[in-house]
């Protein structure tokens, strides 16, 4: 059935190439019997014998020439309702060699016609050969114009912003898309050359600050922005003006689509929340990237979340000799999977599930795969959530990243790199704290490392009571290990499971209210991508300097939440306070009108990247805090209701809002309960319970 239907089409055009070669039979004949009549006032009885004997003579080769030609050059399979400038030059080609042909052949072997009979033969035939095959585009835009008016009246009408390549594109891709309703009606360009200027019909009305009354004027229902190499400032003023004015945004995504010609209506996308930070994007050393990660085995804990899988899809890019995703939640960890699998089948790519608590399931880990690196992305990151369970913050965080670190140590990881948080810096809750907590272990775990002492990390296993044997067996010596230790620190990601935009897009879809907890709540903002190009930026630069560092991101102005959830709401096509309302809820326990980058105590040193910073390191006693921090895995896993009281003691810029005690009765330590302050220097490996 598909053949007989294939056989039919196929038959089909070639019926349509037979009647357009007799055409163009008849097409060169009569132009040049047309330019003998006109040489002779269009009196047949006046044209010489021997000039129409020549033509006569001449004529059957010149046509058996001609299709020839013609089909060579492909005159005959072309879609001619597509054709454009690249047909066009077939065409001319195609007239230019048969002419020239005609000219020499008939001057030299028949007869030497008039001048007025080459030059008027070759223009009328390359009018009536190109003129048909580009009739049938022409007479078919001008039924589709004539019905998209008809159907249109009262449909959207569009306002263009860019008068470039892009936007001239677009405009092209409106008038003929099946698939559009509705058409261009006004264009606005910042170059005032531009201005009361016309392309494709649409006139040029005025810059930016002509969109407001342009499209009252106008009475525009849609803009579309087509302005793909706008700086991300430019983007965030146009886009700031288009929310305010009603009309439907949309925008061309990137450069690449103008270099790819693929600038159409069914490829713009939804104006994004991003558009309107005014930030451009991290730009990153991408060939340091990928001699930092070719070749190495890495290793990332937490690879299922939000910041892990987009750190496992970047690695994969960048060749490594084997990828280890590490989490607790099997189905985060087999979607990413399956995901790189599918896009890169070649890649080595091996999925654990365990939990950076488990301190055998992490030996064994290193131990089987040995990795180079080592990104710690793993963490509870929820604040409200974890000033309900301190303990769970400090179990997971601080003493998941001590045991994680630990492994890394004793199995020679090169670089370790732990995602931070501008939570941590004088923080008021205790996931802040907790974060800051990890800093200050990575941060200790370097030194010792690198002091030329002699430290003894013992290696032990769990006992049902959780806490560590510190004369254990498998002993090594802390100033044998060269793992260099490193921390990203950065602010809220924009679509990451923990981000607010989700739930305001979902509040809006539900017809609000959007809920914000205070009206002048500020922070910091940068995309999954951004994150996650500094992250893998800074296990770079640790490993090419060899030192324990914090790096921050400069992540440009803080924005409004309040700002956030309104500019979502006109985003979306609604009124702030009218359509969707907006309710303050009250700031939530050990939530911070605004977040910090920097500690009073950190200076800040550049790098070779302008927007990413170095914090210098504060000192810290390592013998006291090992023993602070065993103490608070002992609490810990005790489910002490002291553990915000003892994480203070252990963070000094820890402020906390509300105690442990306030939000659970969980049993209490004595001060008889903990362990005394360790004169000697080792590191403990701090142990589960039994079930961990």
């Amino acid at each position: 059935m598909n053949s007989q239907k294939k056989n039919r089409k196929l038959a089909h055009w070639q019926l349509i190439a037979l009647y357009l070669a007799c055409y163009d039979v008849i097409a060169v004949a009569g132009s040049y019997f047309l330019a003998l009549l006109l040489r002779f006032d269009f009196m047949y009885s006046s044209i010489p014998g021997n000039y129409l004997s020549a033509y006569v003579k001449f004529i059957p080769g010149y046509l058996i020439f001609t299709l020839v030609v013609f089909n060579i050059l492909r005159l005959y399979k072309f879609i001619w309702r597509f054709v454009s400038v690249p047909e066009l030059t077939r065409i001319v080609i195609a007239n230019v060699i048969t002419c020239v042909f005609h000219t020499i052949v008939i001057t030299i072997s028949v007869l030497r016609m008039p001048i007025s009979y080459y030059i008027i033969g070759a223009l009328m035939q390359f009018i009536l050969t190109g003129g048909i095959r580009f009739s049938y585009r022409l007479l078919l835009a001008l039924v589709k114009s004539r019905t998209k008016t008809v159907v249109e009246t009262g449909g959207p009408r569009i306002m263009v912003i860019g008068a470039g390549a892009a936007g001239t594109l677009l405009i092209k891709d409106i008038a003929k898309s099946d698939e559009t309703r509705g058409r261009a009606v006004c264009i606005i360009d910042d170059n005032p050359n531009k201005w009361d200027r016309f392309i494709e019909g649409v006139p040029v009305v005025g810059g930016r600050d002509d969109i407001l009354a342009s499209v009252e004027k106008y009475h525009c229902d849609k803009i579309y922005v087509a302005i793909p190499t706008a700086t991300a400032q430019a983007r965030r003023d146009i886009v700031n003006i288009c929310k305010e004015t009603g009309c439907e945004l949309k925008m061309v995504p990137g450069l690449y689509q103008i270099v790819n010609d693929e600038v159409k209506v069914s490829r713009l996308r939804d104006v994004n929340i991003e558009d309107l930070l005014g930030r451009d994007q991290i730009v990153t050393d991408m060939s340091g990237i990928t001699r930092h990660l070719e070749g190495r085995v890495v290793l990332v804990t937490g690879g299922g979340g939000s910041i892990g899988s987009e750190l496992c899809r970047q690695i994969a890019k960048r060749h490594p000799a084997r990828l280890i995703i590490f989490d607790v939640y099997e189905n985060n960890a087999y979607a990413i999977e399956q995901e790189l699998k599918m896009e890169m089948p070649d890649l080595d790519l091996v999925t654990l599930i365990g939990s950076v608590r488990d301190s055998r399931r992490l030996d064994m880990v290193f131990k089987k795969y040995r990795p180079s690196i080592v990104y710690h992305a793993a963490a509870h990151k929820h604040v409200p959530l974890m000033e309900t369970s301190p303990c769970e913050a400090i179990k997971n965080n601080s003493i998941g990243t001590y045991k994680t670190a630990y492994a890394a140590m004793k199995y020679g990881v090169e670089t370790f790199v732990l995602i931070s948080t501008d939570k941590a810096v004088n923080p008021t809750n205790i996931m802040g704290a907790s974060k800051r907590l990890c800093e200050m272990i990575v941060q200790t775990m370097d030194r010792i490392g690198r002091d030329g002492r002699e430290y003894i990390l013992p290696f032990v296993h769990a006992h049902s009571d959780g806490m560590p044997d510190v004369n254990g067996d498998g002993r090594l010596r802390a100033h044998e290990s060269h793992t260099t230790f490193v921390a990203v620190r950065f602010g809220n990601v924009l679509g990451s499971n923990g981000s607010v935009i989700p739930l305001f897009k979902k509040q809006i879809a539900k017809g609000g209210p959007v809920t914000v907890t205070h009206p002048d709540i500020i922070r910091y903002f940068m995309t999954i991508p951004e994150a996650v190009s500094l992250v893998l930026q800074a296990g770079a630069y640790g490993d090419d300097t060899r030192q324990s560092r914090i790096y921050i991101l400069d992540m440009g102005e803080p924005v409004k939440i309040a700002d956030l959830a309104r500019n979502l709401i006109k985003l979306s096509g609604y009124k702030p306070d009218v359509d969707i309302k907006i309710e303050y809820t009250g700031l939530r326990p050990g939530e911070k009108l605004y977040e910090e980058k920097l500690m009073e105590e950190e200076g800040l040193e550049k790098t070779p990247n302008d927007l990413i910073h170095i914090a210098k390191p504060i000192p810290v006693d390592e013998s006291v805090f090992l023993g602070q921090l065993e103490a608070l895995a002992k609490a810990a896993y005790n489910n002490s209701d002291r553990i915000v009281d003892m994480v203070a003691e252990m963070v000094p810029t820890f402020r906390p809002t509300r105690k442990a005690s306030d939000l659970a009765g969980s049993q209490v330590l004595s001060d008889r309960d903990l362990p005394e302050r360790r004169d000697r220097r080792t590191l403990p490996e701090v142990q589960a319970t039994g079930q961990e």
